[in-house]
């Protein structure tokens, strides 16, 4: 997955990689859970933070 993102954009240093569906949301669910313009998602590291994203429907 790195060596095709590299490929045709510059990772720098730090750079976060997600992918995928955690277990239990989304589409699965039953009305699906999707994600809205206006939501955030945010990600979490032990020891080192949280990052925190808009989601903007454009």
């Amino acid at each position: 997955l790195i060596e095709f993102l590299s490929g045709s954009t510059r990772l720098a240093a730090g750079t976060v990689i997600l992918t995928g569906t955690p277990h239990g949301v989304g589409f699965a669910r039953t009305p699906p859970v999707l994600l809205k313009d206006g939501d955030e998602v945010t990600i979490e590291i032990d020891g080192i933070g949280q990052l925190t994203n808009p989601v903007k429907d454009e």
